[in-house]
């Protein structure tokens, strides 16, 4: 009796289970935040993304085409595409990765860098979780370049805001072998006169192009006599918005100014 009723559960452990799925098998791949758009749109072709957030078409720039489609960010319009995998960076759509998860969906959240070592990291986990060879990672400097002299540069951002020590903005000025300007720690707040008396040997002006009143402290006219205009120095701004491949190029630009 009890063979008898054994060979059933048997025959059913013997079948073969459903398919697991892997990042291997995402081809169908939602981002959910402009950084992780950027890094699916660098490393993925439009034929296995389902969908970009929304940001992308708010911040657009020139390498992403309008080939690739996106979702209105609601939890209905993205459950109905069936994403294998949906990618978003740590503090973004924390409730609708949270519904997504609940309705069986991978999610793959990734920190935010606050280091060039988590950047690499970052590269890194990003290349795993769509399937990809982490050989296409980036290759990094390993040491910061060694300047012929001490050349401080103020990172100067909109609203009079530079960045100070202790940011993976200064990280990848030390890196590039640049001082910075500013001694303390965090984003600060300038003061006009004080910068003017003690000017710094270069600035990055580090915000959008186009004119606003967030840009009258970089275009007050005292500033622009202090530094010389051939060492006011200007990089795309959409690289310092997000970590990603692109921030290794940044270094190598910075390095290039020291001379």
């Amino acid at each position: 009796m009890l063979r008898v009723l054994l060979m059933p559960l048997l025959l059913l452990l013997a079948l073969p289970g459903p398919a697991r799925a892997d990042s291997t098998s995402a081809q169908r791949i939602v981002s959910l935040d402009l950084c992780l758009d950027w890094m699916v749109a660098h490393y993925l072709p439009p034929e296995r993304v389902a969908a970009l957030s929304q940001m992308q078409k708010r911040y657009p720039i020139d390498w992403i085409g309008p080939q690739w489609p996106s979702h209105d960010g609601s939890l209905e319009q993205i459950y109905a595409l069936q994403p294998d995998l949906v990618v978003v960076g740590q503090y973004a759509g924390t409730l609708l990765r949270q519904r997504l998860q609940a309705l069986g969906k991978r999610v793959e959240i990734f920190p935010l860098p606050q280091n060039l070592q988590d950047v690499a990291n970052y590269e890194v986990h990003f290349l795993r979780a769509v399937g990809l060879p982490v050989s296409l990672a980036s290759r990094p400097p390993l040491a910061s370049f060694t300047p012929t002299r001490e050349q401080r540069l103020l990172l100067l951002g909109a609203n009079g805001i530079g960045t100070g020590r202790g940011t993976l903005e200064n990280e990848i000025l030390e890196r590039a072998g640049w001082t910075n300007y500013l001694r303390g720690n965090g984003y600060q707040r300038l003061d006009l006169e004080q910068v003017v008396a003690d000017p710094p040997d270069a600035i990055l002006w580090a915000a959008p192009e186009h004119r606003a009143l967030a840009n009258q402290f970089a275009e007050h006219a005292a500033l622009k006599h202090a530094v010389p205009a051939e060492r006011w120095l200007t990089t795309d701004y959409w690289r310092w918005q997000c970590p990603g491949p692109w921030t290794w190029d940044l270094i190598g630009q910075l390095h290039q100014w020291l001379d």
